[in-house]
């Protein structure tokens, strides 16, 4: 019998403890509990599209690069510093758990900043071989590669502000608490200390002289 009294105890506490916290959970979500994985998870995301555009550039490159052989191979030290650059910006990953990690985070954008310095000197010397611009080839890989900026831009500006929102999130009321009582593994995440304005980003419009 005392049994039975005890089974129905532990019963009407764990209904209790569902019931409290169904009563909770509106509450959590109205003081800001949930702000703070969801901007976190909100800066992932836009981390993994800030790496799908940049692995698009890097996967264009080989094709850039024997394109352009084929019509200036006597351009070998510029063609070899976009190999050697796009080699270091494939090697250096940060995954979406490093994004707290300045070091790694430098090391990233320095290595991609470093390609695409490589990529306006390869395409500065394009401009001296007219049959090289106006190849089929080419113009379709310099129609890719210009997307592809523009992709990069957009996502790079997307993730400047999801992490702006993440790190705000870390140090002002109401979510600031959760921060320091509950969600207290969480860091602020890295972002890009070089301004769109600012970065070597290629040119790949040559206007009226793709036609030769």
């Amino acid at each position: 019998m005392s049994t039975d009294k005890s089974l129905a105890v532990v019963s009407s506490r764990g209904l209790f403890s569902v019931l409290a916290l169904c009563l909770m959970l509106p509450l959590l979500s109205a003081c800001g509990f949930n702000t703070i994985p969801t901007r976190e998870e909100q800066a992932k995301a836009a981390w993994s599209e800030v790496l799908n555009q940049y692995q698009r550039r890097a996967d264009l490159i080989p094709n850039l690069v024997e394109t352009v052989k084929g019509y200036a191979a006597q351009e070998r030290d510029v063609l070899e510093g976009v190999v050697e650059a796009r080699a270091r910006a494939t090697q250096v990953q940060i995954s979406p758990d490093m994004l707290s990690d300045p070091e790694a985070f430098q090391a990233f954008q320095e290595s991609q900043a470093g390609l695409s310095g490589a990529l306006s000197r390869l395409l500065a010397v394009v401009e001296n071989y007219p049959d090289l611009k106006s190849s089929q080839n080419f113009l379709a890989l310099q129609a890719q590669l210009e997307g592809t900026e523009n992709r990069i831009a957009v996502a790079r500006r997307d993730y400047i502000e999801a992490v702006r929102l993440y790190n705000t999130s870390l140090k002002t009321l109401p979510s600031m608490l959760w921060a320091m009582f509950w969600f207290t593994g969480n860091e602020p995440y890295e972002t890009f200390t070089i301004p769109d304005d600012k970065m070597d980003v290629p040119s790949v419009d040559f206007g009226a002289g793709n036609g030769g």
